[in-house]
């Protein structure tokens, strides 16, 4: 697995928890959702991802988008 499939794995994962979280528990959960669609624009702008560079850490390969 690549960098770059670790952060869109993530991404999508919190974006399903935020939303199941949403449904079940309490709708202010639904920010959740809302951080990590805003940490992905700002990630395809500025090329700036915390989730990479703990990914890197971790030691995985880099992919195209993150390195």
């Amino acid at each position: 697995m690549t960098i770059d499939n670790a952060v869109l794995s993530f991404a999508g994962l919190i974006v399903l928890l935020g939303l199941l979280l949403g449904w079940l528990v309490s709708p202010y959960f639904d920010w959740l959702s809302a951080f990590a669609g805003l940490n992905l624009v700002q990630a395809g702008i500025t090329g700036f991802c915390p989730a990479a560079m703990i990914f890197k850490r971790l030691g995985l390969k880099p992919g195209c988008a993150f390195r």
